[in-house]
């Protein structure tokens, strides 16, 4: 068994402020015996309108915050999977980006999020991600770590088990799920949605969310979790609308247990019905 950790912060719009968070996260998960951090989306900045967001991007050669994470990364001999912002390929647009930063502190994988979250909630938060965000295309086959074969999506990827079965059949013992999930729909969804993607994929899941008041217009719900292959909540953070800076930034960690991905996988065999639905 290998123990991961998984950190919670409210990013703000300051990549100074939020470089710091997240490097007590890393003592923090140094010292904890982790073997790989994973960090929630957007722990760059998390901007206050669309406007700011696109003034706010840098290239990795540029961000403070992403060179950052490399000495950090490379320092502590200790691999980093962080949700980061990064320019467009056209004018006005980002990227809502995934990557892996390995002991050495090298980027070695990167994944854009597929799924953008355009909602429009009574009572609740409009959000129009494709107002900025330019979408994926692509799903990043599952590569491997030191904890085991990791697949890579964003938040809003929750809803689509298809990128979790995907990402399955392509071999992941883990799926990770950064996010910002809004308070309602964190009440609603965050721990069913991710419990399910865990049971029906048979493998571990890794989210690390944001949490609390990032500034006058965003809340996040929080909750960090790590859930096994079996359903079970192995490790969960707080949070909520009433979290505080005192909350954040947190650490919680689990082992995980590839002897028990293969056990579930082959006691509970899914024997895919492909000659009648096609295959995912």
């Amino acid at each position: 068994m290998v123990r991961v950790a998984i950190g919670q912060l409210t990013s703000t719009a300051s990549m100074a402020h939020n470089l710091q968070q997240v490097k007590f996260l890393v003592m923090s998960a140094v010292q904890a015996g982790a073997r790989a951090l994973f960090l929630p989306e957007a722990s760059d900045y998390v901007a206050s309108s669309a406007e700011e967001s696109v003034r706010l991007v840098k290239s990795v050669r540029e961000s403070e915050f992403v060179k950052g994470l490399c000495a950090e990364a490379r320092r502590e001999a200790l691999p980093l999977h962080v949700g980061i912002h990064e320019p467009g390929d056209s004018p006005g647009k980002i990227k809502n980006t995934l990557l892996w930063i390995n002991e050495d502190g090298q980027i070695t994988q990167r994944y854009q999020k597929i799924h953008l979250f355009d909602v429009d909630i009574k009572d609740g938060p409009v959000l129009k991600e494709s107002n900025s965000v330019e979408p994926g295309t692509k799903i990043l086959p599952p590569f491997d770590t030191a904890v085991g074969k990791v697949g890579s999506a964003i938040c809003f990827d929750l809803r689509f088990p298809e990128i979790s079965l995907a990402l399955r059949r392509q071999g992941a013992d883990i799926l990770t799920f950064p996010s910002a999930f809004t308070v309602p729909t964190g009440r609603a969804h965050w721990e069913v949605l991710l419990r399910a993607r865990a049971i029906e994929t048979q493998s571990y899941v890794i989210a690390a969310a944001q949490v609390g008041r990032h500034n006058e217009k965003r809340v996040s719900y929080g909750h960090s979790m790590i859930v096994d292959p079996w359903g079970r909540v192995l490790a969960e953070l707080g949070g909520g609308e009433d979290a505080t800076e005192e909350d954040s930034p947190a650490l919680a960690t689990a082992e995980i247990d590839l002897d028990l991905v293969a056990k579930v996988r082959r006691e509970v065999p899914l024997r895919r019905r492909t000659d009648v639905y096609p295959e995912i």
